[in-house]
Order: structure tokens, then sequence, then C-alpha cells
């Protein structure tokens, strides 16, 4: 693609050539060029959140320190479309091409380093061209030095819709070539069908090329760029907080992961799981981004537990039994702090509680369970039985469907239920790989709701080391609901 970019740009050459496509080597405003490119550069770092050009090089004269690298808010990714699209509405194509390439090129090296930095170049540049030209080809520039509008829009909006359709064949392609399969679903950088917020940026680059061209030149146009300028470090910022978010349920879930081998990855499993069920839901984007905190953070609170008891497949005494149970409590207590968490609070307080009201640690009924914790109750016992744990082996996904459609409407809201066997219906679930032979040689093989005579509670009453889960069917009294440790019966529980 680097090949096919510069010969796109040599038309910078003047070519002899019929009129029809005169302006394929038409005389080249370099200075106009010059500044587009420096443009796009600094407001490419502006969006991305990086130091601009200007700032790196006014370091660099004043002898400081150099700046701390920092990672684009969004690598990979055009984040400031207005200067680029602008240049494709008043540069010949190759020129439009060459002005996108520095941008590409003094932006911070991601992974891939130097060779990413020269494909994004070559792919910007060959987008820009192919969208100039269909400009040119469609005789915007006359209509554009006018005042003849709204017909300046259709060959805008045609030259848009050529810049998308050639980035996302180039960003598709590639990741064919490196993938070794079509890309499915959403692709980063990769828009064919111009979205609300590629409108609003090729918007500002109409309004940037129209006013850069009227009595007051390229003031006038870095007038215009102020508010565009707000709104994409404001958006990079929020790309940040959000990165910040996530490092921090990382870290958490790490924490939690070290103190229990079997658990590994299992928050992470929970979070998908939780979200397929609120997708078939209809649940909005945000509400959905939230629940994924939730589902990932559920187990907190085992921070709060002893390690020796998490990691235990033997009976827990009744005092064992209470301090595990405590853990919703513990994960409330260390996340209600965290306020980009809002509605996660109540998932992760209450997502043992049970529609009979016989879970813990309130009691809670029917519809006075938060949706989150219903939704999350339901998820964290689906990959607990489809995972190896302490206290007993994987089983297949298709009985713990069957477990999950067995304990509906006493321990599982029946919509939550649904809701999750038809995502299964569409989306595939692998159950996780068993830990290694080591640790799995003590593993029981229980088949789910099936009592285990040799790890049967000694006395009557609840079961001291039941399965994470209330025995369906058979649960314990209210406010004691059984919990990770191993006795029991094993049935639809949940870690």
């Amino acid at each position: 693609m680097p090949a096919a970019a510069l010969c796109c740009l040599l038309t910078l050459l003047p070519l002899p050539g019929p009129a029809a496509v005169h302006w394929l080597g038409a005389p080249v405003d370099w200075p106009k060029v010059g500044l587009l490119a420096f443009l796009h550069a600094c407001w490419e770092s502006l969006a991305q959140g990086l130091s601009t050009p200007c700032l790196r090089l006014a370091w660099l004269l004043l002898r400081r320190p150099p700046l701390r690298a920092r990672r684009p808010a969004r690598p990979g990714v055009n984040a400031f479309f207005p200067v680029l699209f602008a240049g494709v509405l008043m540069l010949p194509p190759a020129a439009a091409g060459l002005a996108a390439v520095p941008a590409a090129l003094l932006g911070a090296a991601g992974p891939g380093g130097r060779r990413r930095q020269v494909w994004n170049g070559a792919q910007l540049a060959l987008s820009a061209f192919a969208s100039s030209a269909v400009f040119h080809l469609l005789a915007g520039p006359q209509l554009l030095l006018g005042s003849r509008f709204p017909a300046a829009l259709l060959p805008a909006f045609a030259a848009l819709a050529a810049f998308c359709l050639v980035n996302g064949a180039l960003v598709g392609g590639m990741r064919v070539l490196a993938e070794g399969r079509c890309p499915a679903g959403r692709r980063d950088g990769a828009t064919v069908v111009p979205g609300l917020a590629v409108l609003v940026h090729a918007a500002g680059g109409l309004m940037l090329a129209v006013l850069w061209q009227g009595p007051y030149g390229a003031f006038a146009a870095l007038l215009a760029l102020l508010p565009l300028s707000i709104s994409a470090w404001v958006f990079a910022q929020g790309h940040r907080e959000r990165e910040a978010h996530q490092a921090t349920v990382r870290a958490l879930v790490q924490a939690v992961e070290i103190k229990d081998a079997y658990t590994r990855g299992h928050s992470e499993r929970v979070g998908r799981a939780a979200v397929l069920i609120a997708d078939q839901l209809g649940m909005e984007a945000e509400r959905l981004r939230t629940l994924r905190y939730a589902g990932i953070l559920h187990d907190v609170g085992k921070l709060g537990v002893a390690t020796e008891l998490l990691r235990r497949n033997g009976p827990l005494t009744e005092a064992e039994r209470r301090a595990v149970e405590v853990h919703p409590v513990h994960g409330y207590e260390l996340v209600r702090g965290i306020a980009f968490l809002g509605e996660a609070h109540a998932g992760i307080l209450h997502h043992h509680e049970r529609m009979d009201g016989r879970g813990y640690p309130a009691g809670l009924a029917g519809e006075q369970i938060p949706e989150f914790a219903r939704i999350i109750s339901v998820a964290d016992a689906f990959d607990s039985m489809t995972s190896t744990r302490s206290y007993r082996r994987g089983r297949p996904v298709t009985e713990a469907v069957a477990e999950l459609e067995r304990c509906s409407g006493s321990q599982f809201d029946p919509v939550m239920v649904r809701a999750l066997v038809d995502a299964l219906a569409v989306h595939d679930w692998q159950p996780v790989l068993p830990p290694p032979p080591e640790c799995i040689k003590e593993v029981p093989d229980i088949p789910l709701g099936v009592p285990e005579p040799a790890r049967a509670a000694p006395a009557p009453g609840p079961a001291p080391g039941a399965d994470p889960g209330p025995a369906p069917g058979a649960g314990p009294a209210p406010g004691a609901v059984p919990v990770q440790g191993g006795g029991g019966v094993p049935t639809a529980g949940s870690s």
C-alpha cells in the first residue's frame, strides 16, 4: 500500500493530459499544503490527548526535559477529521493525500512502531486522494467558490462517502491478511457507512474550507477550529478517563484472582455473560458498560475472605460459612466510593439474593432484588457450573442451562434465564479450560443437583459446606444460603 500511495503522490508533478483531468497535475499551493498538514498534525495530537508538535518544538527550543511519552487515546484511529477533509475539498487529489501524511508519521508510535505509522500514512493518503478525485469529478471546487448552497453539499457528501469506503476497504483488507479471517462487527477506523460523528466532522471540514476561501482566509478558518478543538480535547480526556476506570477494575480483579487459581478468568466471563443477557433485554449502551463492570467486580469482596476458605474443597463450619457469605458486603464497602460504578454497587451487594427470598445478605425477594443483581446471579451461576472449581468439576453448557431452567423462579429470575438461553443460541460459549492436572486430580466429578454422600452435612439444618449457590428445590433456610466451600449439595451455585 505505501507503494500505491507513492504512485498517487507522483501526480504532484505537472502531468500532460486531457482537459477533463487537468486538475490531477494542477499547480500546487505549497504554503496551503504545508499549513494544512501542520494543522492536521497539531489537531490530531490534540484529539489523541498527546502533546502537539508546537509544544514539542517549544520544549526543544527552551531546552526543557523531554515531555513524558503518552499512549494515544485512540491508537490507530484518525480522531480529528475536519482539517483532513478541508484539505480534500480545497486541494488537488495528490496534494490532499500529501497533507494527510505528516500527522501519521509524527504521531506517537503505538504497537508496530514505524511500520504501523507508514501504513497509517499511506492509508490516509490513498483515502484522501480518492475522496478529492471524486469531489473534483463532480465539479465540487466550482460550487464551493460560489454561494450555490446546498448544491455544494452533493459533491462534498460523495467525497465523504468515497473516503469512508476506501478507508474501510483498506483497513478491512489488512485485517483479513493479518488475521486470516474476515473481520466481523465494528471496525476501529474502518467506517464504511458515515455515522453521526463522521458527518459532524465532515460538516466542520466543509465550513473550514468555505471560510478559508473567503475574504479573511486562513485566519477565519482557524477561528472556526476553536470549538471543534475543545470538543476533540474533551473527547480525548473522556476516553482517557474510561481507560483509567478499566485499569482500576482490572487491578481489583487481579487481586481477587491471585487468591484463587480456580476462579482465574471467572470475573471477565461473568461480565461477558451478563452483557449477553442484558443485550437480549435491550439494555442501553451506558447501562451495559456499567453492568459489565458490576459483573467483573461481583466477587471483589473475596479480598476480605481468608484464602484458605476460598480454596478449600471440604466442608465449612457455620462460622466459616458466615465469613464467606459476607463477601458481597465487603465488595460493596470496597467499591462504594468509586463514583463511575453507579448502579453496579447494588449488583455487587445483592448478587447472591434469591427470587424466593432465601438469599443473602438482605433476604430480598422477586422484584425487590435490583435488576443488575438478578442478571449477575444467572451469569455467575452459569460460569461457575461450566468451569472447574475447588469443589466440583465443570459441566457441559447443556447441563448448566438445564440446571438454570430447573431453578428458574425459585433461585433465578425466569426472564434473565430465558435471555441467557436465547443469547447462547446466537453466541458461542466455550467452557473454560480446566486447571492443570495437578490441580484437578482431587476435584470431585459431581453431576449438578446430585448430593455427594461423602460430603453430607453431619447435622440437620443447612449443609455447613454447601456449594456457592442454594440447592435448587431444597434450598437453605432464609438468610443461610450456602456459599463456596465444597460440602452439601452441588447445584446451580455461584461463586
